[in-house]
């Protein structure tokens, strides 16, 4: 009886995989900002941090993706057109299913902004432009530890 390699390394690839531990699960966040290159953006910073991103062009959208699939954190800009990142914010916290989610709200302007986001019980307001750092950290710190 004659062997092939495939005979022989098969079986030894089948124990290999069977004993390497579990991949680790990415933290899945949904970005929520209607200018498309801050948007490309920031899916870039958050991708290249680990991430697994869904990007949404407005608050509507990011409603609809937030009831559509489960997310471990929402960014959202505060000024968009359909549904703000503050209205945003509250539906978020209104659902019994969303209400945990941490949301980070971020905003080009400081009028008011912090006693808006304070009002839309956001987790954690960022003046734009955001520092990769300051975000993906703030993110991070914001996700339960595993």
């Amino acid at each position: 009886m004659s062997t092939t390699p495939n005979d022989i390394t098969q079986p030894a690839a089948r124990v290999l995989a069977h004993e390497a531990p579990p991949a680790h699960t990415p933290a899945r966040v949904l970005l929520v900002e209607d200018d498309r290159s801050i948007r490309r953006y920031l899916e870039v910073i958050l991708q290249r941090a680990g991430f697994e991103v869904t990007a949404a062009a407005d608050g509507l959208e990011g409603m609809k993706a937030a009831l559509s699939a489960s997310f471990d954190a929402v960014v959202t800009d505060a000024i968009m057109p359909h549904l703000n990142g503050y209205e945003l914010c509250r539906f978020i916290r209104r659902h019994p299913k969303l209400a945990a989610t941490p949301v980070v709200l971020l905003s080009g302007t400081d009028h008011d902004a912090h006693a808006s986001a304070a009002d839309a019980q956001a987790d954690v307001y960022l003046s734009k432009p955001v520092r990769p750092e300051e975000l993906t950290g703030c993110i991070a710190r914001l996700l339960p530890r595993t």
